[in-house]
């Protein structure tokens, strides 16, 4: 209730730039959603919101821009795509196959890395989706490879983070 509290007078005066440590922390998880989805209409007025939080989800959910701090300096800052991209490197896709296929036998776009294979399908990385996606089903289509589905492999933001400290411990720069 204090926290709630605590963010309603803040918010009162209709302040230009908001300052939010850990906005949601000890609250049950009812309150902690009416206060995220709330930080989230905060949003779109005109002000800047600074959230400093350890919940990775929520920075995910809210936030328009991160920033990863070790030991007092900012190691990584962008968009979370900007992040994903220079931390993991291009955007991996799954193809899930049906029937009888060999790897060898498909033909593959320019610009598409296989990253693994399985029984049922691949998975690649590409550059320009939108462009070589369509490409790659029309190649299976053409070949007679029954396609089940295809989507993006999810990458979270504590999958980011742990990169970055990874990276960090390893003595790289970012």
């Amino acid at each position: 209730m204090r926290q709630k509290l605590a963010l309603a007078r803040a918010l009162i005066h209709e302040p230009p730039v908001l300052l939010l440590d850990e906005p949601t922390s000890a609250m049950d998880p009812e309150s902690a959603r009416l206060v995220r989805d709330h930080i989230a209409d905060l949003r779109s007025s005109q002000r800047s919101i600074i959230i400093c939080t350890h919940n990775l989800t929520e920075a995910e959910y809210l936030a328009d821009k991160i920033a990863i701090i070790y030991q007092g300096r900012t190691i990584i800052q962008g968009s979370l795509d900007e992040i994903k991209q220079r931390l993991m490197g291009p955007s991996e896709y799954e193809i899930r196959l049906g029937g009888e296929w060999a790897m060898d036998r498909i033909n593959l776009p320019d610009h598409l890395k296989v990253t693994s294979r399985g029984s049922h399908g691949f998975v690649y990385q590409v550059d320009q989706p939108s462009v070589t996606n369509p490409i790659l089903i029309q190649n299976l289509t053409t070949d007679r490879i029954p396609v089940i589905s295809l989507q993006e492999v999810p990458r979270s933001l504590e999958q980011v983070y742990l990169e970055a400290m990874s990276r960090v411990e390893r003595g790289e720069t970012l």
